[in-house]
């Protein structure tokens, strides 16, 4: 087998099926495995999923234990040279897979890799392409300095923005939407961390990859489409929560040792506010 591919599915059966069917219409040269982990979707997903594609390998969880379990759950079941992680709500081109495993293929020293992803509107997803959050890269993103100055990689560390996007180069992180993992460097580094229920896992396994001595590449000559944000304006707070507990553990877990008291101190108190303000502006935005 050299591809696995694995789609975590919860309540996105329509999004899912088109994921799905968009593997399907891929033009390939090679063997893949398609495993859909359901993390106990309340919706038709698994009766849909079975009905349309019986090829497909699927998990039924018992519950809805986060990003990194389920998918975790398809990577050991997994049999492929490469691992994809593939998000629910996204649509590859026909030349995706065969782009990247291509790519992969000829650059054995890549532990992983990410192609172009766009949002419906054509517009890049930002987060296909990233910096490590350290805590100063954290800093000019969340207060708006990479915004004023786009292309100062100084002020940029994060999102690359200095960037082309559509050229490649070797970057820190990949987003889980499209993630392309060899498996002798998860074999090495380990799966993903689920302390992390469904935010910054993919920046810790980069992370991870790269301590290793894995090499992590963006290569635009593919793209694929995220419907992200697909779901209402108003967010539950589990996802707010979840988004800012990842940011205070990734900084435990990687730099909090790293760097003295005063620092530290004003990383967790900048995560702190900044969740406050997200719940506020949430909340906000569902009385309008």
């Amino acid at each position: 087998m050299d591809l696995s591919i694995i789609i975590l599915n919860y309540n996105t059966c329509e999004l899912t099926l088109n994921a799905i069917q968009s593997v399907y219409d891929s033009q390939t040269s090679f063997c893949y495995e398609i495993i859909v982990v359901d993390n106990h979707s309340s919706d038709a997903s698994v009766v849909e999923i079975k009905r349309r594609y019986p090829n497909v390998r699927l998990v039924e969880n018992p519950s809805n234990d986060g990003f990194s379990k389920g998918n975790n759950i398809g990577i050991k079941l997994a049999t492929g040279r490469y691992i994809l992680l593939l998000n629910s709500d996204t649509i590859i081109d026909s030349d995706s897979l065969q782009t990247m495993i291509a790519f992969m293929d000829q650059n054995l020293s890549i532990g992983a890799a990410g192609c172009k992803i766009v949002l419906p509107d054509g517009s890049l997803d930002k987060a296909c392409k990233r910096g490590f959050p350290t805590p100063l890269a954290s800093f000019y993103y969340a207060f708006g300095i990479s915004k004023l100055f786009p292309k100062v990689s100084r002020f940029n560390q994060y999102q690359l923005g200095y960037l082309d996007p559509d050229q490649d180069y070797p970057v820190d992180c990949l987003v889980g939407a499209f993630m392309m993992v060899r498996k002798e460097a998860i074999d090495q580094v380990g799966m993903l961390d689920e302390d992390f229920f469904m935010y910054g896992e993919d920046i810790d396994w980069c992370y991870r990859i790269k301590q290793g001595g894995w090499r992590i590449h963006y290569y635009p000559y593919t793209q694929i489409v995220h419907h992200k944000g697909a779901s209402s304006r108003r967010k539950p707070f589990k996802i707010i929560y979840e988004f800012h507990r990842a940011m205070y553990l990734f900084h435990k877990k990687h730099y909090q040792k790293k760097y003295n008291f005063l620092i530290n101190g004003l990383v967790y108190l900048g995560i702190a506010l900044k969740f406050i303000l997200s719940l506020a502006l949430n909340r906000f935005g569902s009385v309008r």
